[in-house]
C-alpha cells in the first residue's frame, strides 16, 4: 500500500477542492503507471501548513515572505 503525504504552505485560504483532486489523482496515476502500484490502495494525504509553522533557516516563512524572499 503506498502512502504519499504532501505538505505545502497554506496560502490565500489554501488549496481548492479542484486542486486537491488533481493533486491526488496525479499521484496516484504516476504510481500506478510507475511502479505498477494499484489505485485502490494508494493513500494520499495532504497537509496544508500554516506559514507561521514552517521555518526555514531559522525563521519563519511568514517573515521571509514578508521580506520577498
Amino acid at each position: 500500500m503506498p502512502y504519499v503525504n504532501i505538505k505545502v504552505t497554506k496560502e490565500s485560504g489554501g488549496l481548492t477542492k479542484a486542486e486537491k483532486e488533481t493533486l491526488v489523482k496525479g499521484v496516484t496515476n504516476l504510481l500506478e503507471e510507475t511502479l505498477n502500484k494499484n489505485p485502490a490502495s494508494t493513500v494520499v494525504i495532504i497537509d496544508e501548513i500554516d506559514t507561521d509553522n514552517y521555518g526555514l533557516g531559522a525563521e519563519l516563512i511568514t517573515d521571509r515572505r514578508k521580506r520577498g524572499q
